[in-house]
Formats: C-alpha cells, structure tokens, sequence
C-alpha cells in the first residue's frame, strides 16, 4: 500500500479526527462496538473499540486481506486511552518482515504476565497508565533483539478492544514533545486554554511499563525458539512519551521494580 510511496517523517494510519478514520482499515465486531465517541477529557470526538472479548472485536489495516502496508519507517506510535479493560493489538502490532524473508508477529497485551517468544510470534505484556498515553515502540530494536536479524517493514497493523484511539503513525526517529508537529499533539479543551488564546497541550503520560522480556539464550535458540531465558527491558520516558526497547544481556533475571531511565532528548 505504502510501499512505494517516499516515506519520510510521519505517516498515519488513523486519525480520530479525519472525515473517514477507518477508511483503510477492516472492523470486526462481536458483542461490541467500534464507533466515534466524544472524550470528557478531549471534548473532541476519538475512536472507541470495545468488547466482550478482545479477540472478536478489532480493526486491522489494511482493510483487503491480501494487501500489505508496505512501511519500512521503524518508530510505531499510538495514542490511547486506558479504559481499564483488556487491550492488546499486533504488528501482526503488525506483521513485520526482516532480512530472513520472514514474517513476525509482535503481540502487546496488557492482561499478560510475561513475554513468549517462538520463531514467528513474540507477545509481551504492556502496562498503560490511566488515561490518555503516547506509546512508542522501536520495531527495528524488537526484531533484532528478539530474532537476531534486520527490521525491513511493517506489512499489518490490528487493534483489539477495549481502548479509545486518537492518532495510530509511524515515524523515522524519536521525537521530544517539542519537536512533534502541532496536528500530532493532544490539546486541553478550548476553556483551559490560556490568556494569550493559546491551547495547552495535555501533559501525555508514558504507556506504562512492560515487563521483562523472555527472550532467547542466544541466535541460533532464537531461530530454532527452543531454548528461553528471562531477560530485563528498558523503557526510556522522553518528554512525556514512553519508548520500548530492550537490554538482553543473557541468563539474568528481571528485576522486580523497573525505573524507566529519564532522557530530555531524543535518542
């Protein structure tokens, strides 16, 4: 879909706001419902998936099955909203090619307790704190990390309920608050907005923590998903946004409490 198209910068998938957000995007609804809803804290319309159950109800981009999206930028970026509910999504949070030829899936949950690795699946637990957060997740690092070859691109991207959704993208780097476009950061309602008539952004939380990654002892167990240690992560808070990536040194065990390392800058 994207394939062939200069990829620069920012590239999104969805927006709350847009005249048609789920226009290149599939939904599934069992017991549920996928709709524009208006967000107390916004007081702006967002998407809203939510279910009885996470695997019934999801939106999945692109929308035709044989399609792929065909973006090489490694930098997945959402905005959600912690409903309280399970969530999980994949890049099925897509499929991910690499330099093997072959296709991974990551899976993010946050009604998991620990990270699985096989040769084509790696899921993870994911924390989200309450209310709206910008998640950032390094596909490069998670593939080369987790399977020890290179990320080449994103072929599928699916949202399962229950979440509110404001803005799915990719993009090239990480980027500090300051250095996002004004279209991509979240605003306070017009009443709280400040002498001057200038809006305040919202202070957006990071997403929380994720666990220690289980991963593979060394490249070889990796590909063959035999043999598996616990290892810890990292995640890097940058100006409000919570980055995931890994540190797997080999046969250490995760510790209990995780500091997420504070950084001003991008990296």
């Amino acid at each position: 879909m994207f394939r062939n198209t200069f990829q620069s910068g920012f590239l999104t998938i969805l927006y709350s706001l847009g005249s048609k957000p789920l226009q290149i995007w599939d939904k599934n609804v069992t017991n549920g419902h996928i709709k524009r809803v208006t967000d107390n804290d916004l007081h702006s319309m967002v998407l809203e998936v939510a279910g009885t159950n996470v695997n019934t109800t999801y939106i999945s981009c692109p929308a035709d099955p044989k399609q792929t999206l065909g973006i090489k930028l490694p930098f997945l970026v959402m905005i959600i909203k912690n409903l309280k509910e399970n969530f999980t999504f994949e890049v099925q949070v897509g499929k991910v090619l690499d330099d093997e030829n072959v296709r991974r899936r990551f899976r993010f949950s946050n009604y998991r307790s620990r990270t699985q690795v096989s040769h084509f699946m790696c899921t993870m637990p994911i924390g989200l704190e309450d209310g709206w957060s910008q998640n950032q997740f390094d596909l490069s690092d998670f593939t080369r990390k987790a399977y020890g070859t290179n990320y080449i691109e994103t072929l599928r991207v699916q949202i399962h309920g229950s979440c509110r959704i404001r803005r799915v993208y990719f993009s090239d780097g990480l980027y500090s608050e300051d250095q996002l476009p004004a279209e991509f950061k979240l605003y306070l309602p017009f009443q709280n907005q400040k002498a001057d008539g200038r809006r305040t952004p919202l202070r957006v939380t990071g997403g929380g923590r994720v666990p220690p990654i289980s991963g593979i002892r060394d490249r070889r167990s990796c590909k063959e998903a035999k043999t598996r240690a616990s290892v810890p992560r990292t995640s890097l808070n940058v100006s409000g946004c919570e980055v995931y990536s890994t540190d797997w040194p080999p046969l250490l065990s995760p510790p209990l409490n995780l500091t997420p390392i504070r950084a001003t800058a991008p990296m």
